[in-house]
């Protein structure tokens, strides 16, 4: 069975502005047999105002950005939130992506900012850096 793991934007971001760093590689791993990604409404859009800021750092277009997003939907498990019951971290855009990681049944968050995950243990999902998720699937040492 494949981990299914919930990507938060800065991941995303990363990925999008350095070919050289383990989000890059968990993004080009998409699609394969190690693990699946949840995304829902909410967090495509958030991935998409926050590639599209930043297009001109990333040497891309606006195009280009919606075809990454058109493959990243392509290839995802797609998850309606049927419920809200935020607060439970400091940051709202954070508790967006911890209910679409209860609702998916996601064993891990992917995020550069663990610390702003502070809780989500106690919904049984283990929050990682790329770097770290990356050896947990075996990819590196």
């Amino acid at each position: 069975m494949k981990r299914r793991i919930v990507i938060d934007t800065n991941v995303f971001v990363s990925a999008l502005r350095s070919r050289r760093d383990a989000s890059h590689r968990l993004f080009m791993l998409l699609g394969g047999k190690q693990f699946e990604i949840s995304v829902s409404v909410p967090l495509i859009l958030e991935y998409e105002a926050a590639a599209k800021r930043l297009t001109r750092e990333f040497g891309l277009t606006h195009s280009d950005v919606e075809d990454i997003l058109d493959y990243i939907c392509s290839i995802a498990d797609r998850c309606q939130i049927h419920y809200l019951w935020r607060p439970v971290l400091k940051n709202p855009k954070d508790d967006l992506v911890l209910e679409l990681a209860v609702e998916a049944s996601a064993k891990f968050i992917v995020t550069y900012n663990l610390r702003d995950f502070v809780g989500a243990e106690k919904f049984g999902i283990q929050v990682l850096t790329p770097k770290e998720f990356l050896k947990v699937i075996g990819e590196i040492s």
